[in-house]
């Protein structure tokens, strides 16, 4: 079968044949019609423990070979196989049926991406009214972060991120109402005059320097909900920066499939009502090192590629 190879740590993907899977106890066959891509496949997917050549991981969406069901699945492939490839093989529970009136890119994008900027906002418990931040806004996640902060009740979202075009899209497609490019001469006085008397809840994708920036332009009470270190792992912290504040370090990749499987089916509901738009970029299955390279630089829309002419994408 075609599929997207690594072939060992640090390559990027060919495009080669590779053996097929094949049926296996508790595990689905699967058809891939769709394939995502997202940091994780690029950055910690190819980790200590995978076994080369194998087949970018990736989430997505296909049909049963047992029945021909549209089904979305995660980025759990039984390994050496994944998404990138004409065919594959999942766990039976992170293998979830696709309601007919949802097309491939929302089933992928409301997967990882949208669980990770739900379950911390939930747990920061926005109150309406309240100002939000969210720190890494013009990824896929931020993106997402940024409406469903509006949809829970926020009453100012401000995006930050290096990318001024990209942040820019943000305040064209109404989806922030004020947006701050980080790198600057002054971050903390770029950000406290964004806050509108400082943010409430600051959804941190990012870490590093804007964490430490942002914790300067909170409110008492604030609440910091950290999900990601793409500007770094380690800070230098004053402490006199957090008191009368609450820092909360939220993970969102270690729940059962069962509970992903609700907050997907959830975000499923709330794509369609009140709806949460996002930018892709398109490849396909060929054009995999393409993909890989934008995903490495930071593409400020969610990565998908199409596999098989079943691919079903919506207006």
């Amino acid at each position: 079968m075609k599929a997207a190879i690594i072939t060992e740590r640090g390559a990027a993907p060919q495009v080669g044949e590779f053996r097929e899977p094949t049926a296996q106890d508790g595990a689905v066959l699967i058809d891939v019609d769709t394939a995502g891509l997202g940091g994780w496949d690029t950055l910690g997917a190819y980790r200590l423990g995978v076994s080369f050549p194998c087949v970018i991981r990736g989430e997505g969406v296909g049909r049963r070979v047992s029945d021909g069901r549209r089904v979305y699945f995660g980025e759990r492939s039984v390994q050496p196989f994944g998404a990138w490839a004409e065919r594959t093989l999942v766990p039976a529970e992170e293998v979830w049926e696709v309601p007919d009136d949802v097309d491939d890119r929302t089933a992928i994008s409301m997967g990882i991406a949208a669980t990770g900027a739900i379950v911390p906002l939930e747990q920061a418990h926005i109150q309406k009214g309240e100002n939000v931040l969210v720190l890494g806004a013009t990824g896929t996640l931020g993106q997402i972060a940024l409406q469903l902060a509006r949809h829970f009740g926020a009453g100012r979202v401000v995006g930050a991120a290096r990318s001024q075009p990209a942040l820019v899209r943000l305040q064209e497609r109404g989806i922030a109402d004020a947006v701050v490019q980080l790198g600057g001469a002054d971050d903390v006085a770029a950000l406290k005059e964004a806050s509108n008397g400082g943010f409430d809840v600051v959804l941190d994708l990012v870490c590093g320097q804007p964490l430490l920036s942002s914790l300067k332009a909170t409110r008492w009470g604030a609440r910091i909900m950290t999900v990601g270190t793409g500007a770094g792992r380690q800070i230098q912290l004053d402490m006199a920066d957090l008191l009368f504040r609450t820092l909360s370090t939220v993970g969102t990749g270690q729940r059962p499939p069962a509970d992903r499987r609700a907050i997907w089916e959830r975000l499923l509901e709330l794509a369609r009502s009140p709806g949460i738009a996002l930018e892709y970029a398109d490849y396909t299955l060929d054009q995999a090192a393409q993909a890989w390279a934008a995903q490495l630089s930071g593409p400020h829309a969610k990565i998908v590629a199409t596999v098989s002419p079943h691919a079903r994408r919506f207006a």
